[in-house]
């Protein structure tokens, strides 16, 4: 099949799912992926084929895009703040906006020997990406989801030269304080191990249930529902556990940096002023929305 003919079928079948550019971008970035050629090929060369050898397999990858499928899972992976990290269904895509998470924390500063606790893993994306700012730096990474534990421990990530790999441990953050102690100590630490962290960081659920009908069709279907929505009777409930969790173990002085919905920057920061937390701050993302929150004890 010529790629150009193969560009424009993919692209319309697309278009019923996402806007036109979108829909662009996505075949683009298969044909990238899994053909290696640029996304301009077919205009330079017209008469460009697809190899053969390859072919069942892009098609199989169109199937399963067009019936709604996020092209991260479809390819087994996805790229965040500079690396390629496994994904499934059993995590979320990591999203550019975690990414600037990440570098808050990171332009806060990470000493040799910091100690890091990352709520909420799900992939490890943040875990794995703070290991690797500083070496020496140790990261804990926690789930309440044991599927998502096993690709968080299971990227294949470089490290730098004296960066040490995230440890990560099933935890349920709702289950405060003492779930913590006795997540630790199941993974065997000693008693006392997890008391204290120089930074706590944390990606929680927080789309509420009513906002469901304003998401894609690849999200709701598709991605895990347990890392992603909160009840409308309470959506700041994981927000609330981690300040209760960061009031006994995050260190004085100790830095802290959530993700957050748009809606309740006010009401989150807020949770963190009432728990004693000072320098508590409201942090636009690229797109200029109150997407972070971040404290000091």
């Amino acid at each position: 099949m010529l790629l150009r003919t193969f560009i424009s079928s993919a692209r319309e079948s697309l278009r019923r799912l996402y806007p036109e550019e979108e829909a662009k971008a996505i075949v683009t970035r298969l044909c990238e992926e899994l053909l290696g050629v640029s996304g301009y090929a077919h205009i330079l060369e017209p008469s460009l084929e697809i190899p053969e050898d390859k072919g069942e397999a892009v098609m199989s990858a169109m199937d399963r895009l067009a019936a709604g499928e996020p092209l991260q899972y479809v390819l087994g992976y996805a790229y965040f703040c500079g690396r390629k990290f496994r994904v499934t269904p059993d995590v979320l895509v990591p999203r550019p906006e975690t990414g600037q998470l990440c570098d808050i924390v990171i332009r806060h500063g990470i000493a040799p020997g910091t100690r890091i606790l990352d709520l909420c893993t799900g992939s490890g994306c943040i875990a794995w990406t703070l290991a690797c700012a500083a070496p020496g730096a140790e990261v804990s990474g926690l789930d309440i989801s044991s599927a998502a534990l096993a690709v968080a421990a299971s990227q294949d990530i470089r490290m730098p030269e004296g960066c040490l790999r995230p440890e990560f441990i099933l935890y349920d953050v709702l289950s405060g304080e003492s779930g913590l102690d006795a997540a630790s100590g199941a993974a065997g630490h000693a008693a006392g191990s997890y008391a204290a962290f120089d930074i706590i960081v944390s990606n929680p659920p927080y789309v509420r249930e009513s906002e469901k009908p304003l998401m894609h069709r690849n999200v709701l279907e598709y991605e895990p529902g347990l890392a992603l929505f909160v009840p409308d009777s309470d959506p700041l409930v994981f927000y609330r556990a981690i300040a209760g969790i960061a009031g006994t173990r995050l260190r004085q002085n100790g830095f802290g940096a959530v993700e957050i919905n748009e809606a309740f920057g006010d009401a989150v920061a807020g949770i963190f002023s009432d728990a004693g937390f000072r320098d508590v701050r409201k942090v636009e993302d690229f797109r200029s929305k109150i997407r972070f929150v971040t404290f000091r004890k």
